[in-house]
């Protein structure tokens, strides 16, 4: 990465750069990714006539599993793009990167409960609760840069970082409402989960123009 302004907690000998934040976020979420993994697991001393109940038992867990795995690595891209942006940090900015590590390190917890009670409003509701927060604390990172452009890298555009904070927003408002929606019939809640990626199309960043290749002799003027 091209940043290296780094933040100073209160003296100098205390910094922290991006490029040391995105780092700390990469470990947190490989750890929570391989955390996902360990709930999928079979009972020992099975005789072979168990086995296939026993793996038909564990479509919830895998279920649950895949749903994280793609959640973190959606978040995890997310938080590069940002970083990408940023050229200095803040303390709003540490604050917020660190509630998001937070949440994302405790996803395997709503993970295992939606693997296990996934049919109770309670599991699918502290899921979605989860969901709403990691991206809420995402969008208020954007919201930051937002209302304090020297934080943001040379050359960033103001109407990519309103994008990504109307996304976020959006992003978040499907997970809130499910939270009461999982009351009413837990099965729809998840259903209404499936509302980001028609968001997420609509709002997504258009790749940067490349260069135009150079005029040939045959070419039209």
């Amino acid at each position: 990465m091209r940043n290296s302004r780094p933040f100073t907690l209160r003296r100098s000998e205390i910094a922290v750069s991006p490029e040391r934040l995105a780092m700390l976020g990469d470990a947190v979420f490989a750890i929570a990714i391989t955390l996902l993994a360990l709930d999928i697991t079979v009972p020992e001393g099975l005789h072979d006539s168990e086995v296939p109940h026993a793996l038909r038992e564990l479509l919830p867990a895998i279920g649950a599993y895949l749903l994280s795995f793609a959640v973190i690595g959606v978040l995890w891209l997310t938080q590069h793009a940002l970083f990408r942006l940023i050229a200095t940090v803040d303390r709003w900015l540490l604050y917020l990167y660190f509630a998001l590590l937070a949440v994302a390190a405790a996803l395997p917890f709503p993970t295992k409960l939606i693997s296990e009670y996934g049919r109770t409003a309670a599991a699918t509701a502290c899921y979605s609760g989860s969901i709403a927060l990691s991206l809420g604390f995402l969008g208020a990172m954007y919201l930051r840069l937002l209302a304090a452009p020297a934080l943001a890298a040379p050359g960033t555009d103001p109407a990519e970082l309103r994008t990504s904070v109307r996304r976020s927003a959006l992003h978040v408002l499907v997970f809130v409402t499910a939270i009461p929606l999982a009351f009413w019939s837990p099965g729809l809640a998840k259903y209404w989960w499936l509302l980001v990626i028609p968001v997420r199309a609509l709002h997504r960043t258009p790749a940067p123009a490349g260069p135009a290749a150079p005029a040939t002799a045959g070419d039209q003027p």
